[in-house]
Formats: structure tokens, C-alpha cells, sequence
């Protein structure tokens, strides 16, 4: 099954997914956990904060025109996914899990 690119529930990648721990087995649960509450403390600093929004505007945010390329939007889409992954382990972070 291809990869949708789609994030679960959880906020992370599904199984079929690049951030799937079946695709990173050397990522163990407490290192996972420490790098969300690490997450959780940057981006929970009034800089964090600014600089999430930031991405946020720059990519979650954009709308393109259909003139832009294919590649252009994969490179767009990629950005947002991973503005997409740093929130994900923020909320984890701030949750404890």
C-alpha cells in the first residue's frame, strides 16, 4: 500500500509512513518522548511561538495558483508536512505521552 502522506490522529505519520516507528525501529519510546517534551520547551518560549507561526504563515497557510509546477508543490507539501510533524510532538510533549 503507497504511501497516503496523510498524518493519523495522533499526529503522526501512519503505518505505511516515513515517521512510522516500523520504518524507524532504532526510535525507542522514551527517546521519542524526550524529543516531544524538548519540542514542547523550544516551541513553548515566546520565540517558539513566533517562529511556529511563522511556518505556519509560510507554508500551512500559502495558497498557490494553478500555475505552479508540480514540483514547486511536492517541495510546498513537504515543508508542510514537517511544520505538521513539529506540532504533533509539541502537543506530545505538552501531553506527557
Amino acid at each position: 500500500m503507497p504511501d497516503s502522506g496523510l498524518l493519523s490522529a495522533g499526529g503522526e505519520a501512519g503505518p505505511h509512513g516515513a515517521e512510522s516507528r516500523e520504518a524507524r525501529p532504532d526510535i525507542r519510546n522514551d527517546d521519542m518522548r524526550e524529543v516531544a517534551r524538548a519540542a514542547a520547551r523550544c516551541f513553548g518560549t515566546d520565540d517558539g511561538r513566533r517562529l511556529l507561526a511563522h511556518l505556519r504563515a509560510t507554508t500551512v497557510e500559502r495558497a498557490c495558483g494553478p500555475q505552479v509546477s508540480d514540483a514547486a508543490l511536492r517541495d510546498l507539501e513537504g515543508q508542510r508536512r514537517l511544520v505538521h510533524r513539529l506540532t504533533a510532538l509539541i502537543d506530545r510533549g505538552r501531553r506527557g505521552d
